[in-house]
Formats: C-alpha cells, sequence, structure tokens
C-alpha cells in the first residue's frame, strides 16, 4: 500500500526566497525507518531533512529527527528553526501574528526551546536555546596541516588572538580563523589532506572578520565532513559551538552578547545567523542561535 507524507521546503537564515539554507520538513513521520529517512533525504539532497513525529511528551510540539544524505545528525540549527517556524505558522498562525510563541521540540540532545515571532515584514524569525554548552574537542591540527588541506598560506590562518581549534554543539566542528576574506573566498579543499586534519568533525567551519555587511561581525563557510555534501549555506550548529570560540579568544565581559553571521556568500545564497551568548563569571553560560525563515513549496510523497 501506499503511503503519502506532506512535506514543506523552506529557506532559512534569510528574509528572500532562493537565498540562505534550504530545507525540506516531512510531516507526520511516524513509523519510518532510519533507513527509509535517509532514502527520502537522498532524494531531497539537501544539506538536511528534517522529520517530524508525535512527542513523547504530550506537552512537547514535536519530536524531530535529523538527516542529511549520508547520516542521522543529533542535532543541526537550520532544521531546528525551519521546523519551529513551520510549527508555528501551520498549527498557530494567527496566535503568532499576534503574540509570538514558544515551540518545544524533542530531540536527541534533549528539549530544545524555540521563541517564534513573526517579524513586520511578514516574516517569521525563531530563536533556539541550545540544551546545554559547546564542549571542546582535541587539539586542531597545525597551521601548515591546515593550510595543505584548504589550498592556503599558513600565513593566511589566524587573527588577533584567534587560533584554530574544535568545539562541539551535537556535531563536532574544526574552527580554522583566516585572516582575509580573500583568502576565505580562495580555500580549496585537497581531498585527502583536508580527510586527515578532520577527525570526529563534520565540518570545517572557516571564518573571518572581513565582512559584507557592515553589521556583521563575521563572515564564514563551511566545508563539510562525511555529510554528503560539500558545502553549507548556513550552519546553525556551528554558530553554536563558536559561542565557545568567541569566549575563549575575544573573552567578553560580563552579561548579553549578540553576533550577526554571515555565511552562504560563496555559494550564491546569502544567508544571516543570529548568534546571542550569556558570560557569568567571565564563562559561557547559555548560547542562543536564531533566524529568519520562508515558505517556498510544498508537496506529497509517496513511499
Amino acid at each position: 500500500m501506499t503511503r503519502i507524507l506532506s512535506y514543506h521546503l523552506l529557506d532559512v537564515f534569510t528574509d528572500r526566497r532562493f537565498s540562505g539554507n534550504p530545507l525540506a520538513v516531512v510531516e507526520a513521520a511516524d513509523g519510518l525507518d532510519v533507513a527509509t529517512m535517509l532514502a527520502i533525504a537522498r532524494e531531497f539532497n539537501l544539506s538536511e531533512t528534517v522529520f517530524l513525529l508525535a512527542p513523547r511528551d504530550p506537552v512537547m510540539s514535536a519530536r524531530i529527527r535529523i538527516f542529511t544524505p549520508a547520516r542521522e545528525l543529533p542535532f543541526a540549527g537550520h532544521p531546528t528553526i525551519g521546523a519551529a517556524a513551520l510549527l508555528a505558522e501551520t498549527r498557530a498562525g494567527d496566535a503568532l501574528a499576534r503574540n509570538g510563541l514558544v515551540v518545544a521540540l524533542e530531540s536527541v540532545v534533549g528539549e530544545v526551546r524555540c521563541d517564534v515571532l513573526r517579524g513586520r515584514n511578514g516574516v517569521t524569525y525563531a530563536e533556539l536555546a541550545y540544551p546545554g554548552l559547546p564542549h571542546p574537542g582535541e587539539g586542531a591540527p597545525s597551521n601548515a596541516a591546515l593550510a595543505e588541506a584548504l589550498s592556503l598560506a599558513p600565513a593566511d590562518i589566524g587573527f588577533d588572538a584567534h587560533l584554530p581549534c574544535r568545539f562541539a554543539a551535537g556535531p563536532a566542528f574544526l574552527f580554522v580563523p583566516l585572516a582575509s576574506r580573500a583568502a576565505l573566498d580562495r580555500a580549496r579543499r585537497r581531498p585527502e589532506a583536508f580527510a586527515a586534519v578532520m577527525g570526529e568533525a563534520v565540518g570545517a567551519w572557516l571564518y573571518t572578520r572581513e565582512t559584507v555587511d557592515p553589521a556583521a561581525a563575521i563572515h564564514a563557510r563551511l566545508f563539510a565532513h562525511g555529510l554528503g555534501f560539500e558545502e553549507d549555506p548556513a550552519t546553525g550548529s556551528a554558530a553554536v559551538a563558536f559561542a565557545a570560540v568567541a569566549q575563549a579568544f575575544e573573552r567578553p565581559d560580563d552579561g548579553e552578547h549578540e553576533l550577526f553571521i554571515e555565511q552562504g556568500y560563496a555559494m550564491g545564497r546569502p544567508a544571516r545567523i543570529t548568534l546571542r551568548l550569556w558570560i557569568e563569571s567571565g564563562a559561557l553560560a547559555q548560547v542562543a542561535v536564531g533566524g529568519q525563515a520562508v515558505r517556498v513549496a510544498e508537496g506529497k510523497l509517496r513511499l
């Protein structure tokens, strides 16, 4: 018997269609096994596809599972934000327009609270509070090894106090600061050398202070590793982990701090990620990541 599921396509971390990070959201996915979810993610062939399931706790809005074309992820930012925005719009659009909503999602990393608002431009904005804190990984490769992996010179790597490092927020990432946007633009992976430096990281997040938008603090690219795609237009989980990088190298004062991160320009899909972090007694205490999301298409899957 053919089973039919509804799906939506959204662009996340943008207020314009056909920019930001595209996302597929599959509704009522209860009963699908891992192989089927993976096959559907490969069919969409986007960086991630998120599946909505009935929550185990009835007070929650939904349970989510996130797949790339190659594997399941315990957490990812743009699927979580996109799912929250879609649920708010389709289940309680009037309340969203009046007051905003809280969407609570069950995920592999725990319960994720998402505050969802309708902006003055009519575009939905969702912000997730990460349930925990990023944690450091193993030591970073040498500048020489990174330069070889990224087709750069060792002098291109690092700026101010920033050095290569590893942090994880769900998935693990290798963070590589670059001295200029020109270096970031010309970075190209050398497959064998790139694989050799990645370790458990699912991506190398290259970043620089030189931005396109003067309001942005960071310009970034994400070269993926083992996820079934090459580059990501906007990476919310890396932004969560970057809060620990910012705390380690910038040493911000106690209180709340907000950073805008731009990504996706090299792919022709400009994206804007809002990162908020709270510092208490000199330590990172809380992290939230947010962005806008617009619906692009919807349809039916036949299984």
